[in-house]
């Protein structure tokens, strides 16, 4: 027996192994960057009886961008992962009657139950790493569904009342009028008292309609509140919950 070639042999054989398979491996990598614009808010499920409209609710700019990386593992399954960057603002203003609340006015900290208007700030800039299964519903279609982890860069809950009053302690307690200038309001800030980590889940849709461009559609709703679970100066948990539409180039 020749081993010379049989070493050759072999040699070829494994080489061949070795492109085959990391070319099949290459093939199963999609890497994607994104851009989107988020619409929604932070609220509670379900609008309690104290909040007895919804007056104003302001467009902010929430933007994202990221990266995602899919390793497909069969012909139509997949797995993803990303880190994107998202600004998750809002701006509204409801009235309420009999609301719990914590405010300051003139150094003073009053906390009872306040009818009137409340004027109402979020700010969170994020950290999202989603983990998805995704699903090729055909050539161009993908879904995608998983939960996700946000890691809070900056963040802010803040606001006033107005126009209305305050009954401290309890519903016959001492009334504290808020007037509806500037200056006669009371504030509040709970922004330390939110969580610096969120967890939740997101299903999506991407659509490539032109070679490596495409259309992304996705939802997310946050399991965990905003604020931490020991917060109880807001009577209900509320909720990050945003719809994103966005543009993908796959790079890979």
């Amino acid at each position: 027996m020749n081993y010379n070639r049989l070493f050759v042999l072999v040699s070829m054989v494994l080489f061949a192994v070795h492109h085959v398979t990391a070319q099949d491996s290459k093939d199963r990598i999609q890497v994607k960057a994104r851009v989107g614009y988020a619409i929604g808010g932070t609220a509670p499920l379900g609008m309690p009886a104290s909040i007895r409209s919804v007056e104003s609710f302001k467009m902010m700019s929430n933007f994202m961008v990221g990266i995602d990386g899919m390793y497909r593992f069969s012909e139509r399954f997949g797995v993803q992962t990303a880190l994107h960057y998202e600004i998750k603002d809002m701006e509204s203003e409801v009235t309420t009657k009999g609301y719990h609340m914590k405010v300051k006015m003139d150094e003073d900290e009053l906390d009872g139950l306040y009818t009137g208007h409340v004027q109402q700030k979020v700010r969170q800039r994020m950290l999202t790493i989603p983990l998805q299964l995704t699903f090729e519903l055909s050539r161009k279609v993908q879904l995608k569904a998983g939960p996700y982890l946000s890691l809070l860069l900056s963040k802010e809950f803040a606001g006033y009342a107005f126009d209305g009053y305050l009954r401290k302690d309890t519903p016959t307690g001492t009334k504290v009028v808020m007037g509806s200038e500037e200056g006669q309001w009371a504030t509040y800030d709970f922004s330390d008292d939110m969580r610096t980590c969120q967890m939740g889940v997101t299903v999506g849709i991407d659509w490539a309609f032109y070679r490596r461009w495409g259309l992304s559609a996705d939802l997310s709703w946050g399991l965990t509140g905003i604020h931490h679970s020991d917060f109880k100066t807001v009577e209900q948990t509320l909720y990050p919950i945003y719809g994103t539409i966005g543009v993908f180039y796959r790079i890979k």
